[in-house]
């Protein structure tokens, strides 16, 4: 495979990606391509390339771009996290593979994990022209992993992320921002401070990575529902649930595989949040990705 810095564009602003391009493409043979992205807080080169090296291998395109704000794409503030933005993005990216060359725009697939899992599952149900959708330990209620916040650290951390997220708004209109960690221990302030989360999430990320976010999010995450979408989807979609998911209610993922009924694919894993990428987990949940979309993005 070869891989390649592209970009495109997302509402005036310059989204950057890695396209892999599978051997054998320049056979005239148009081939089904996966857009991907990280979930909170993350950039692609925080651990998702191996997933991204096995589908090419396995024949496919693949796109796995970084949100504006993030990692090697523009936007200021840096470390915004708008779900509305990231959603456009998500949109932004799945047009521009249907335009790639020896791209079948008949089966192109989005793949999205905690986070992001959300997000895939949104574009699935809103976006025309998506074939298939993976959502690996998908966070799929914003109001269920607050009250989980809740449940782990206390109304006191929800109240201190409350106040640091009105801070953030007040600096907003004068081009400022301010900032919150991403993860922490427990007991810290930061977004996710569940037993695993600290050294689950520092463990993704590449030298230089930034654990930060900017803290309006806080006032935001609650809204986000995307189990709200899962009735609106027409594709296939493969659901798959960590069964001690510490950040990501699992009851929430099970709603939507339950919503979705005969469209989607569940797989239950005994392992935490941030398992699926490393040693025999990854390779389990990655083999079971490429069985559902070589299944479902054939020609």
């Amino acid at each position: 495979m070869t891989r390649a810095e592209v970009s495109f564009g997302s509402r005036g602003a310059t989204c950057r990606a890695w396209r892999y391009t599978p051997d054998g493409s320049g056979d005239g043979q148009l081939r089904p391509c996966v857009v991907m992205a990280h979930g909170f807080g993350a950039t692609r080169d925080a651990s998702l390339e191996p997933y991204a090296e096995r589908f090419a291998a396995a024949g496919m395109h693949v796109l796995l771009f970084d949100y504006r704000h993030f990692g090697a794409s523009d936007g200021e503030p840096r470390q915004l996290l708008s779900v509305r933005r990231q959603l456009q993005d998500y949109e932004a990216a799945v047009h521009f593979a249907h335009a790639l060359s020896g791209v079948d725009a008949n089966r192109v697939a989005v793949w999205g994990t905690s986070f992001s899992g959300g997000h895939a599952l949104v574009t699935a149900a809103t976006v025309p022209g998506v074939a298939a959708a993976v959502c690996q330990c998908p966070m799929m209620d914003g109001l269920a992993a607050v009250m989980n916040i809740l449940k782990y650290a206390g109304p006191g951390q929800l109240l201190r992320l409350t106040g640091h997220g009105l801070w953030d708004v007040a600096k907003a209109p004068f081009g400022r921002a301010h900032y919150v960690p991403t993860v922490g221990k427990p007991g810290t302030l930061a977004v996710m401070t569940s037993d695993d989360a600290d050294e689950g999430y520092r463990k993704l990320a590449p030298p230089g990575f930034r654990f930060e976010v900017t803290a309006r999010i806080g006032l935001t995450a609650g809204l986000y529902r995307p189990v709200r979408y899962a009735s609106r989807v027409r594709c296939p979609v493969l659901v798959q649930v960590c069964e001690r998911d510490s950040v990501a209610p699992v009851t929430s993922a099970e709603q939507v595989i339950r919503l979705l009924g005969s469209r989607s694919e569940a797989q239950r894993y005994p392992i935490g949040h941030f398992e699926p990428y490393f040693g025999a987990h990854f390779e389990r949940s990655v083999s079971d990705q490429l069985a559902f979309l070589q299944r479902h993005l054939r020609p």
